[in-house]
Order: C-alpha cells, then structure tokens, then sequence
C-alpha cells in the first residue's frame, strides 16, 4: 500500500505541477489546464486516503495533518474556480487566474514536502 500511496502522491505532484506552471507560462487559463488540476487532486485525495490507512489512528491533528487538509481543500477551491472562469468564458479572469495557482500550488508543497520529511525522519 505505502508503494501506491507515493506513487499517487507523485501523481499529484506531477499533473498540479504541469497545470499550474503551464497555465502561467501560456498567460491564460484553459480546458486541458483544468482537467489535468482535477487530475491532480483526484491523485492527491487517493494517496492521501492510502497514506490515513497504512498510518496508525488515520488523520491527525498536527502540522502535516492540518496542512495536508488544507492542501486538498484549496486544490478543490482551485479546480472549481477554475471551472467558473472557463465557464464565465471572462478573459481577464483567465489571464489573472495563474496568481492564484500558484499560491495553491505553493501551499500545496507544503505537506507535500513535510510528508516526505517526517517520512524519512522515523
């Protein structure tokens, strides 16, 4: 389980990276952007799902716990915010829509890196 559990995380790492980075370096939100955020998140949910199972006691309450829900939460927010700019078809919501990526993505590794820390810590 631990193996699928990394891998999904890495997953998730790679599709948010590609969506995020990409979005910013077109200049505009688009359609493949939002799928691969979506995909990013649905790997994100698994690996995080996998990881609460093979730790003893599931979620805590500490700093990787609560950033860790954090995380998921605002890559939800992302994804559906997302949706509503490509739904809205607003092009200057398109075009500002990478500054919010990347604070998402930012916050995103935080757990992401901590979980890797406290990993090879014990």
């Amino acid at each position: 389980m631990l193996i699928y559990a990394i891998v999904c995380m890495n997953l998730a790492l790679l599709f948010y990276t590609i969506g995020v980075w990409s979005e910013k370096k077109q200049g505009a939100l688009k359609k493949w952007h939002l799928i691969v955020f979506y995909i990013g998140l649905v790997f994100d949910t698994l690996g995080t799902i996998v990881m609460g199972k093979i730790s003893s006691g599931g979620f805590k309450l500490n700093f990787h716990g609560i950033t860790g829900l954090l995380a998921i939460l605002l890559m939800l927010f992302h994804a559906l915010w997302a949706t509503i700019v490509l739904i809205k078809d607003d092009e200057k919501m398109k075009v500002k829509f990478h500054k919010l990526s990347i604070l998402v993505w930012f916050i995103w590794l935080i757990p992401f890196i901590s979980g890797a820390i406290f990993a090879m810590v014990k």
